[in-house]
């Protein structure tokens, strides 16, 4: 089976060599190995690189070669075992190499370390800087099978013979951590119905630029070389964009991102045509719920989705669906539906002939009643609800934490986190949490931007207003204009849980000594509990950019993630599991060894954000699908999954649970991409929860 991996960047490595760029290294000998750092295999055949297949993470892999990238996956730790033999561990996996049996032809793989003789390694020199690696259990050497030089050829042990196809090159990793300047003066140019070129001037770099990772809206269009200074785009006819690029060197370190060209794509044909008013349109009634049902209209280019009015004004849309439900209803009250039908050029047909019905005497259905409590004309984020049943909610893009009064409405500003910032994209401040006894110790716990960047801080709450210099809990997590994560969150053991983004680099999510792409856990102080996997912050990893995280009734944690373009996902998370980014997307890629999500949507159905859990039934706010799941939680299942506010608010950016037993949604219609602040219209929706 071909390794889906990253061709890309390997073979740009190979035109950086040519031009000088790659980020400088060294060579060992037996005599010179050094057991503090990392080293790339090469063999002296193929000019390929020791490499985990599949970069599998799970006990028995197997090693094979590969073309290479420098990554994790291809990177070795010499661990002394005494008496000249070393055991050679995995940045990737932490596991060591190993040789199950002393028979001829036996394949290696990846074990726990467990420092047996069939993990120990040799090391004999050979000519021009080549060593082999000679296994203490049985004496052979490591080989490349049949001296292929193919990708993912198998490597085993063979008796030494001193050839080319068992030597191998330790190349030692320089330490190159400074990334590359933002490219400068983005442009888009040539736009078409159906593509667009979108360029860039060249940033600087300590070393040299490997790579332009060019984005629309936090979703990775393609990578193209250093030496690129643009790139020819496929685009969605009547799509609106916002593209940026990222550069990145050859060490994997990544640029903040460039300034952000918004684009609106053309139709490709002029269409004035409306589609069909659509027909047999009922109206059923269950208590304060309607659900609302109709015939799919034609159109002569194509229906894109349907519109549902309620006493003339629209309350919900559909992508296609040809049913609708409407939650929240008056009880005994009369209401009247109609549909009408749009294609991609915003033709919209006549609206269908009236139905109407009456709403039942009490609440029958999952949402009982939604109430817009206040408006704000900045983003509102994170979200927590005080002891008194107070709400504190922050404004993302003006820095400041406000008090809502859910029985007035009314707003107070109680302070401005310092040194928070933006990122012309989603950063600012973010997630916002409370401990148990905040009553008693009253602490308000933050997630925000700042200008190097994302950190945790905790501010005193006290008088009704944030007071005092914030103490910093968590620094380090890296921060870029998307990709962000945010999410805070108590566990029922008292500690704080913590999602954090990718920062627009998958490496760094595979990377366990980085904070970037995991869910993170910490002492309420900023200490590291003494349970966590891996001794440091890091609870799980493998996450593209997280933004829910919610504790069931058992006191498990479930997570809501954003994919790139194919799937999101809703994962279970479980102590020191890896989730599979950037490798596997949903259940795309190659996903062995990695924890599989509990459910996957369709990223133009979900592009999910906040999670809640009441009653052990998942709620789950949508942005670009416009829309509420409710899940119910059966087991490690998600059953009986339902769909509510199609269209009606707009984008959901989080979902928290009330005092009361309810929710609060707040919505992320405008203003949400970028980082200037009080240019939104945004509603904060008190919702009652019925069965």
């Amino acid at each position: 089976m071909p390794d889906p991996r990253g061709s890309t960047r390997a073979l740009w490595l190979v035109v950086l060599s040519v031009l000088g760029l790659v980020l400088p290294t060294t060579t060992a000998t037996a005599a010179t190995v050094d057991t503090s750092a990392w080293y790339v295999l090469v063999n002296r055949n193929s000019g390929k690189a020791l490499d985990v297949y599949g970069r599998s993470t799970a006990d028995g892999a197997r090693i094979s070669q590969y073309t290479r990238n420098d990554g994790a996956w291809q990177q070795w730790q010499f661990v002394d075992s005494g008496g000249g033999y070393y055991r050679l561990k995995s940045r990737h996996s932490t596991k060591v190499l190993s040789f199950p049996s002393t028979a001829d032809y036996a394949g290696l793989v990846q074990t726990t370390d467990a420092n047996t003789s069939g993990q120990q390694f040799r090391l004999a020199d050979s000519t021009g800087g080549f060593v082999r690696l000679l296994n203490r259990a049985s004496g052979k050497a490591v080989d490349v099978f049949g001296s292929s030089t193919a990708d993912g050829a198998r490597i085993v042990q063979l008796p030494d013979t001193g050839g080319a196809n068992q030597q191998w090159q330790l190349v030692k990793l320089g330490t190159d951590t400074t990334p590359p300047t933002a490219p400068g003066n983005p442009r888009a140019s040539n736009l078409t119905c159906s593509s667009v070129t979108f360029s860039w001037s060249a940033s600087t770099d300590d070393v040299g630029v490997a790579f332009y990772d060019v984005y629309h809206d936090g979703q990775l269009v393609t990578s193209v070389p250093g030496t690129a200074l643009s790139a020819n785009l496929t685009v969605t006819p009547g799509a609106t964009w916002g593209l940026y690029v990222n550069a990145r060197d050859a060490a994997g370190n990544v640029s903040q991102a460039s300034a952000t060209v918004t684009i609106t794509v053309p139709q490709c044909q002029a269409d004035t045509v409306p589609p069909t008013t659509p027909t047999g349109v009922t109206a059923t009634a269950s208590g304060t719920t309607v659900t609302v049902r109709w015939t799919a209209s034609t159109d002569n280019v194509g229906v894109t989705g349907y519109e549902v009015l309620r006493d003339g004004t629209q309350v919900g849309s559909t992508s296609g669906a040809t049913t609708f439900t409407d939650s929240g209803l008056a009880a005994n009250t009369r209401y009247q539906y109609q549909v009408r039908a749009r294609d991609a050029q915003a033709n919209r047909s006549a609206a269908s002939t009236p139905v109407v019905v009456t709403t039942g005497d009490s609440c029958a259905s999952a949402l009982c009643s939604i109430t817009a409590v206040t408006t704000e004309t900045d983003l509102p984020w994170g979200l927590t609800t005080l002891p008194d049943g107070q709400v504190l909610f922050g404004r993302r893009d003006a820095f400041e934490v406000v008090r809502l009064d859910p029985a007035t409405g009314a707003k107070t500003v109680v302070g401005r986190v310092p040194n928070a910032a933006g990122t012309d994209g989603e950063g600012g401040v973010l997630g916002l949490a409370v401990a148990s006894d905040f009553t008693a110790d009253p602490w308000l716990y933050v997630m925000h931007t700042s200008s190097t960047d994302n950190r945790v801080v905790r501010i005193r709450y006290t008088g009704g207003a944030l007071t005092g210099t914030p103490q910093v809990l968590l620094t380090g997590i890296p921060r870029n204009k998307y990709h962000n994560g945010g999410r805070l969150r108590f566990g029922p053991d008292g500690t704080l849980y913590i999602a954090t983004g990718d920062g627009q680099n998958g490496d760094w999510a595979q990377d366990r000594a980085n904070l970037a792409g995991k869910v993170l856990r910490i002492n309420r102080d900023g200490t590291i509990p003494a349970d966590n996997p891996f001794g440091t912050a890091v609870w799980s990893y493998g996450h593209r950019n997280p933004q829910g995280l919610a504790f069931d009734s058992q006191g498990r944690l479930w997570e809501q993630e954003f994919g790139n373009s194919i799937m999101d996902e809703t994962n279970l998370i479980v102590r020191g599991g890896n989730y599979g980014w950037p490798q596997c997307e949903g259940t795309t890629g190659t996903c062995g060894g990695t924890v599989a999500p509990k459910r996957t949507y369709p990223v133009a159905e979900g592009s999910c954000s906040g999670v809640a859990v009441v009653r052990d039934v998942l709620y789950i706010a949508c942005l670009r699908g416009q829309r509420l799941y409710r899940a119910e939680i059966s087991g490690e299942s998600l059953t009986n999954v339902q769909q509510y506010l199609t269209g009606t608010y707009g984008r959901l950016r989080t979902v928290e649970p009330s005092a009361d037993g309810g929710l609060w949604l707040t919505t992320s219609n405008y203003g949400d991409k970028d980082s200037i602040a009080n240019n939104s219209n945004e509603r904060i929706l008190k919702v009652e929860l019925g069965r």
